[in-house]
């Protein structure tokens, strides 16, 4: 009897076909890793372990007459349910690995964001603190301080679950940078301030701040003290030098250290956590005001004062009501 000749395309199509999705909710995509080394065949045995192929036969054969039995990439996939062969062989051979989400949180301290990555995808907050302190990335921010503090931007991030140290920094830098305008340099440097200066008053305004509506007020009295030559005198700044975020009392404002803003001249060297895009556009752009002091009630809202002696009224005030 002739054997018919069929061709790789026809019999590609045909195998396509015949297996052209598997059981499975589509809505309910299966986690399958295909390991470091492995081969076509324990690619194959590995989706058909977790019900994503029905037959792993079928899929290296496939795999085979496509041509791209050499090109499966290894890694944690989510596997669409029902997908088809075509579909399956696609996403193993893109690369494009299982995502999940990590978030920073505006306010943090770099140390905060560390602990928080590590609890939310098991990456040690040791690395990612090793990393911030990289004197190459750092030249490329131009930040003059010895860690990323202030630059790591606030958003929640998709990163791949073998993600490394430097990559998700790196990830949430460039996000820093994309996120910067060019008009906002102008803005500071039209106030005579850099752009690590505005970082580092943002963290403080984001530090200070719980009614958003407050934040170019704040940053006002921030700016007319400058201006007058006043100590910022910013509680948060405080709370950065002891190292750990509690209750201050009367000592604590004798804390010696360059980021202490009651016993210093100015800015602090760097900033005290991560600032919100809302804290940065509120430092670049202050509220006309004649504040130079404020104080926060218990619902989170601010007094502002001109004088210290309305300053104090405003502090009995508060005090009187609770």
């Amino acid at each position: 009897m002739r054997r018919t000749r069929i061709s790789r395309g026809a019999l590609a199509l045909a195998l396509s076909a015949v297996a052209c999705g598997g059981p499975g909710d589509p809505a309910h995509p299966v986690r399958v890793t295909i390991p470091k080394g492995a081969t076509l065949r324990a690619a194959a045995e590995s989706l058909a372990a977790h019900h994503v192929v029905s037959s792993p036969t079928m899929f290296t054969l496939y795999a085979r007459i496509t041509g791209k039995g050499r090109a499966i990439q290894a890694g944690i996939y989510d596997v669409p349910g029902g997908a088809s062969l075509g579909r399956v062989l696609s996403l193993v051979v893109s690369g494009e690995t299982a995502l999940q989400p990590v978030t920073v949180r505006e306010g943090l301290t770099m140390i905060e964001v560390a602990n928080e990555v590590q609890q939310q995808i098991g990456l040690p907050g040791v690395e990612l603190l090793t990393v911030t302190r990289d004197s190459a990335l750092r030249a490329e921010l131009n930040v003059p301080t010895p860690t990323l503090e202030g630059y790591l931007y606030p958003s929640t991030y998709f990163v791949r679950l073998d993600a490394t140290a430097p990559a998700l920094v790196r990830q949430i830098v460039d996000e820093f940078l994309a996120r910067w305008r060019p008009e906002w340099t102008h803005r500071a440097e039209a106030m005579g301030l850099t752009r690590h200066q505005i970082v580092t008053l943002a963290s403080i305004i984001e530090g200070e701040v719980r009614y958003g509506p407050d934040r170019r007020f704040v940053s006002s009295v921030y700016h007319n003290r400058m201006r007058r030559g006043m100590r910022l005198q910013a509680d948060p700044t405080v709370i950065y030098a002891l190292g750990r975020r509690r209750r201050l009392w009367e000592k604590d404002y004798q804390t010696r250290s360059p980021y202490n803003t009651y016993l210093i001249q100015g800015l602090p060297p760097g900033p005290i956590g991560q600032p919100s895009e809302e804290s940065i556009e509120a430092a670049l752009f202050p509220e006309a005001t004649p504040f130079l002091y404020f104080v926060a009630r218990a619902d989170g809202k601010h007094i502002f004062s001109r004088t210290l002696l309305e300053h104090l009224a405003a502090i009995r005030e508060i005090r009187n009501n609770r």
